[in-house]
């Protein structure tokens, strides 16, 4: 998912970092990014809700 404007931090959950963006119809989204090198996960949501559940659930198989 490529990132189109301003990427805003809101939360940290382990190495996932859980902010708000915008998407490519210009919308607010919440977007949850693994930063733990060679992941590569991330996921686009519509409420916070989701995307702290997406975090907390997210496990790296990069070890």
């Amino acid at each position: 998912m490529p990132l189109h404007l301003i990427f805003r931090k809101l939360r940290q959950v382990g190495p996932i970092t859980i902010g708000t963006g915008q998407d490519r119809d210009g919308h607010m989204t919440y977007i949850a990014a693994c930063g733990a090198e060679r992941c590569g996960w991330s996921g686009e949501y519509a409420t916070v809700a989701a995307a702290n559940v997406a975090a907390e659930g997210h496990r790296c198989r990069v070890r």
